[in-house]
């Protein structure tokens, strides 16, 4: 059989229906295999930065996993972005890369790099050596990209092999479990730290979504009656209308949200590894008594010290604590939770009040919210802006809600609703993004109205690198990096690339151009100018 067709039939029979990538000559091979099969679909993206970015968007919105394909050197390399992203947020997909020919490697062939390029930001980088093992090792890749923690791999395949007809070998069924249960005497030292706590709290990492445990999750912090924070990627594991819901560890952190945590006598830390960006580089004060649950053994002591560690599935994790603890009704929860989030409204009051444009973010951000069905899914891109919407954009469900962890790339706002979209056929997906970002995958309008996706996109521009602005001006004395004699029209841009477009400058014109969009076939851009000389969240959140 050939290799390009059965590389395809595998991906259909795991249920891979999307291939995300840019051919070239060194991929038509498998290009023409996925048009001839049925199961399959191949979008062509404008840039390969952007196909690793899409395919993340689908596996964070879906559970699910997609492909990427990219030609050898230049397109690998643009794509590496992407799958660092998706390494650092432990989000499975599958990175199939054409090599150079076996016979010429090491002689600067066209786009030509060594293999072990790659090796630090995937999960596992698989050279396939042999025609012959392409399926085992094709295999083999889909079933460590969905081990958890899960992650990006990388299947490199010499271009000549393709069009191969070879004897492929069958490996045997791969498992995906990496860790089974829960140790008994670990649970039992967890439950009698949490069960002996008067003012327990819960730190939600993004293994609750990887694990389908939101429910549980939900469900011990009842038990407890305790107030729930989550990390960057653990935003929207619980409900953040719940009564515990007491909002994001995160840049934007407020002094009430750090209190709480500091002022707790116990903490459950469940699917986070205590990276630096949530923890500012671990100067977060935690409490004494900290219960850490994590599937990596590496991660137990970065940076605090538990009293119980737990190295399993956070689904498993919190069934076994759920059968186990002691409910108590009394510990303040919903009171304690509250009142940080309240805190938090009237830090934000007067930004939100702001009606005259330039708008301030959380005044656009509160208008975009309200002219949003609550269970859209929504993709955020970096930048200064992503802290007002962890802060004050609530979102509702584990899946409903992406933005990059602790890589912090900008450019992943709307190639991410691209991957959104095609994983959630017949939804409309709404993409956040500042201008800056933007401008580093605008590109990716033109895929979004190629394929004729209900993308629905607020572009926030402040003609400015505003976070780096006010760093740079605060510390520095250095001038804005901003474009005020050059405007920018994003909108016209999109225009260009046959995408329907508005533009709103006061709040209830974002509320009814939003609601427009929602109401059309297709992507539409919504740009809204907003104030380059607003504070930022991370200094205004801490006043």
């Amino acid at each position: 059989m050939r290799v390009s067709e059965a590389v395809v039939d595998r991906l259909v029979a795991h249920g891979i229906d999307t291939v995300f990538g840019i051919p070239g000559k060194q991929t038509l091979p498998l290009n023409d295999a996925i048009g001839d099969s049925d199961g399959i679909d191949f979008v062509v993206a404008r840039h390969e930065t952007a196909v690793s970015h899409e395919a993340w968007g689908y596996a964070e919105t879906s559970g699910s996993m997609a492909a990427t394909c990219v030609v050898p050197g230049p397109g690998d390399m643009n794509a590496m972005n992407g799958l660092k992203n998706a390494l650092n947020d432990c989000t499975p997909l599958l990175h199939l890369a054409v090599e150079t020919e076996p016979d010429i490697r090491g002689g600067d062939g066209i786009h030509e790099t060594p293999p072990d390029t790659y090796d630090n930001v995937v999960k596992e980088n698989v050279l396939v050596e042999n025609p012959e093992a392409t399926i085992a090792e094709i295999e083999r890749a889909i079933a460590v990209a969905q081990t958890a923690p899960k992650g990006p791999v990388r299947v490199g395949i010499p271009k000549n092999f393709l069009p191969m007809d070879a004897v492929l070998a069958e490996p045997g069924d791969y498992t995906t479990e990496s860790v089974h249960g829960v140790d008994e005497d670990s649970l039992g030292d967890a439950v009698d730290a949490l069960n002996d706590a008067d003012r327990p709290v819960v730190l939600a990492g993004g293994g609750v979504r990887s694990a389908d445990a939101s429910g549980a999750l939900v469900g011990v912090a009842e038990t407890l009656d305790a107030p729930v924070v989550t990390t960057y990627k653990g935003k929207g594991t619980i409900p953040e209308d719940h009564d515990l819901s007491a909002g994001v560890l995160c840049g934007g952190a407020s002094p009430d949200l750090l209190d709480l945590l500091s002022s707790s006598d116990a903490l459950l830390a469940v699917g986070t590894d205590f990276d630096a960006v949530a923890t500012r580089s671990w100067s977060v004060e935690l409490p004494d008594t900290l219960v850490h649950v994590t599937l990596d053994p590496e991660d137990v002591g970065t940076g605090y010290e538990p009293t119980a560690a737990l190295v399993a599935d956070a689904g498993a994790a919190l069934a076994g604590l759920a059968g186990r603890l002691e409910r108590t009704e009394n510990r303040d929860g919903a009171a304690r939770a509250t009142a940080v989030r309240q805190a938090d409204a009237d830090r934000m009051a007067a930004l939100r009040d702001a009606d005259q444009p330039p708008l301030t973010s959380v005044a656009a951000i509160d208008a975009v919210r309200d002219a949003t069905p609550r269970e859209t899914p929504v993709s955020v891109d970096a930048g200064g802006f992503r802290i007002w919407t962890l802060v004050y954009f609530p979102a509702y469900g584990p899946r409903s809600y992406v933005n990059p962890g602790s890589w912090a790339t900008m450019g992943t706002g709307l190639p991410a609703a691209i991957g959104a979209a095609r994983a959630n056929p017949g939804e409309h997906v709404l993409a956040l993004s500042g201008d800056g970002g933007l401008m580093m995958c605008i590109h990716e309008l033109h895929t979004a109205a190629a394929e004729d996706l209900p993308v629905v996109l607020v572009a926030f521009n402040n003609a400015d690198y505003a976070i780096i602005s006010e760093e740079a001006q605060r510390s520095y004395g250095l001038d804005a990096y901003d474009w005020p004699e050059t405007p920018l029209s994003l909108s016209a841009i999109a225009d260009g690339m046959g995408v329907e477009t508005a533009r709103a400058e006061t709040p209830d014109e974002i509320r009814e151009t939003v609601r427009a969009a929602f109401d059309r076939d297709g992507p539409t851009l919504v740009e809204v100018p907003t104030d380059p000389a607003e504070p930022q969240a991370s200094v205004h959140m801490r006043d």
